[in-house]
């Protein structure tokens, strides 16, 4: 994989829930509920009045989402609203998020927990773009919103191309893992049915890379994503490997299976076994 970040990252990762989302807290399953809502309408409503409505519908999200972004001193530009309202809505039943397909090598437990997985990935396609900011958040939060457009139509087919889970954001620390780089590269893997025939961006900065086959060893962790989290979770993997020596040393993974606004969020820390 190339060694290369909203809190908008997008299965599989643990990460013990909660009773709920706190309040000002966005999920996936909150932004669905809006598009899922019955309209009313009394079989009379003309079609500048659905037009209306639907656009109504269209602000709520994008100022759902504003909102809760300027608590990590992200603004989410206008512009967003039709890629938000596409990501959340049922896009004629495709709204089910394809896994990037793995296959399990290992599965180490100790006393009943599980210390990590080993998983081998397939070479596949996957557009991916560099960001830096000021802060961890504020990186993979521009730069996944990035990724929304042309998830959401702004490709060479003009299409909705399906949402994929695990987001991935690649980042880079000193020698020591004590450090993170402020510049990441947030990925998104392209569905099966794109993987032969990549669609282009029109986004020249998004760019569709070929990620060769790859070992990896991740643990599941929940919670928010930032500089410090993401440091102990790589110390702490590091400490469960039976031989740290085989994987790289400063480059790691983080791979987001829920929206980055929930309270509790399902994520994984991963380490690529050198090649």
């Amino acid at each position: 994989m190339d060694q290369g970040g909203c809190r908008l990252n997008g299965g599989g990762g643990g990460g013990g829930g909660d009773d709920g989302p706190r309040p000002g807290v966005i999920t996936l399953e909150d932004l669905e509920s809006f598009s899922e809502e019955p309209q009313t309408d009394s079989g009379n409503g003309s079609l500048e009045e659905e037009a209306e409505t639907m656009e109504e519908d269209d602000d709520r999200l994008l100022h759902y989402w504003q909102d809760v972004a300027r608590g990590h001193q992200v603004e989410v530009p206008q512009d967003m609203a039709e890629p938000i309202q596409q990501l959340t809505s049922n896009n004629q039943g495709r709204s089910a998020r394809e896994r990037v397909p793995f296959t399990l090598i290992t599965h180490k437990e100790k006393c009943g927990e599980l210390l990590y997985d080993k998983r081998h990935y397939e070479k596949a396609h996957w557009a991916c773009i560099k960001v830096r900011e000021d802060t961890y958040e504020q990186s993979i939060c521009y730069g996944f919103m990035r990724l929304m457009r042309y998830i959401c139509q702004q490709n060479s087919l003009g299409e909705y191309l399906g949402m994929t889970l695990p987001i991935l954001t690649v980042v880079r620390t000193d020698e020591n893992r004590s450090v993170i780089s402020r510049e990441v590269t947030v990925a998104y893997y392209l569905p099966t049915n794109h993987q032969a025939q990549p669609p282009q961006p029109l986004d020249n900065e998004i760019t569709i890379e070929v990620w060769p086959a790859a070992v990896v060893y991740t643990r599941a962790f929940g919670g928010p994503t930032n500089e410090v989290t993401i440091i102990d979770q790589i110390n702490a993997m590091a400490e469960v490997l039976d031989c740290p020596g085989v994987c790289i040393n400063d480059s790691f993974i983080v791979a987001g299976y829920t929206n980055p606004a929930h309270s509790n969020r399902q994520n994984e820390i991963w380490f690529l076994e050198r090649r």
